[in-house]
């Protein structure tokens, strides 16, 4: 939440030639509901049963950069299908840097709604000690105060999936 997963996923599916899902976006979409609207509706539980049923059918498309919801990878082994079906990235920032973009956001997110600067720091603080193990399973971690660009895009042209060779574009 507010570590810039879509602004750099935006910018590496148009270095790489991609096409770009933000999966909150997506959801929307297709449930013709806002993620906000779908919390206070239906609550937390169900929407991350949305969120693993949409992971897996967006894995099946090729030459893809995903933004993936803050909380996707720590439910329903999402983090582990997303590590078998591609390369996935952990934009690592501080407690304090997240608050501060958060703060300055205009996007509403129901898990921080009505919470003050000083709440919001203890939330985000507690909610990424709960995150990180999973988190830290990406296939690459990255400064998300100033990601490379253009490191992240060789790494992702080199990259390969485990197993028998994948072809994969140049």
């Amino acid at each position: 939440m507010g570590s810039g997963k879509t602004t750099l996923g935006r910018k590496l599916a148009k270095k790489l030639g991609y096409k770009f899902i933000d999966m909150d976006r997506y959801i929307s979409g297709i449930s013709g509901m806002t993620i906000p609207g779908i919390f206070s509706e239906y609550g937390e539980e169900l929407f991350r049963k949305w969120e693993s049923d949409v992971l897996k059918e967006i894995i099946k498309e090729e030459q893809v950069v995903v933004a993936t919801g803050g909380g996707a990878p720590c439910h329903h082994d999402n983090m582990e299908l997303m590590n078998q079906n591609g390369l996935t990235l952990y934009l690592r920032l501080t407690p304090e840097s997240i608050r501060d973009r958060l703060v300055r956001s205009r996007n509403e997110r129901p898990l921080i709604k009505g919470k003050s600067g000083k709440e919001l720091l203890v939330y985000i603080t507690e909610l990424l000690q709960k995150r990180e193990k999973d988190y830290m399973q990406s296939g690459l971690v990255v400064d998300g105060i100033n990601p490379d660009v253009e490191q992240l895009v060789e790494n992702i042209r080199t990259y390969r999936l485990p197993g028998p060779p994948h072809p994969r574009p140049e």
